[in-house]
């Protein structure tokens, strides 16, 4: 954590990438999680979800939850955090806030650093939707590829049985005469 404290002083601009790594995918939903946004809004965890439980109305169910135990224990595993068996780093589910429930903290902590990461966090989450998107339409273009790909097998496997047909005629015995 000592190392990313020198990427956010207020000094040095944040690494588009260095947000987008922490955006997870969880519940189909592109999340960041609160422990990350309160390092990026330079603020304790604790004060950030005392901050969000005093304006719950603000953060439904789509804006911000908590990970269940078992997303809990994926997401712990992808970032390797934690060691529960010696009782170090992260022991409960944190809080997930969407995109949505990001743009919502801004006006629940109303400083400038938190007015600023948020317009930086949104274009990380644009730039990730983004990529997404055009993700999707490779993903298109290669299944359209494989399926002309698999036609021209199926053609060709056709071509090599009947080459193989006409240059190796089944032997049948001739009528009349035998030339010796």
């Amino acid at each position: 954590m000592n190392n990313n404290n020198e990427l956010l002083s207020n000094s040095v601009p944040i690494p588009q990438k260095f947000l987008e790594r922490r955006i997870y995918i969880i519940r189909r939903h592109q999340i960041m999680v609160d422990n990350d946004l309160a390092e990026l809004y330079q603020v304790p965890t604790k004060r950030l979800n005392e901050a969000v439980k005093r304006n719950k109305n603000r953060f439904p169910e789509d804006f911000m939850f908590r990970l269940n135990k078992e997303e809990f224990k994926n997401w712990r595993s992808q970032i390797a955090t934690s060691n529960p068996a010696v009782k170090m780093g992260l022991r409960r589910p944190p809080y997930a806030f969407t995109e949505h429930g990001v743009v919502m903290l801004s006006s629940v902590l109303n400083s400038h650093r938190a007015i600023q990461m948020n317009i930086l966090i949104v274009k990380a989450f644009i730039q990730l939707r983004e990529m997404l998107e055009e993700y999707k339409g490779l993903h298109k273009q290669v299944a359209k590829i494989k399926g002309v790909q698999d036609l021209h097998t199926r053609v060709l496997l056709k071509v090599v049985k009947n080459l193989k047909r006409i240059n190796s005629p089944a032997h049948t015995n001739a009528i009349g005469f035998k030339v010796k």
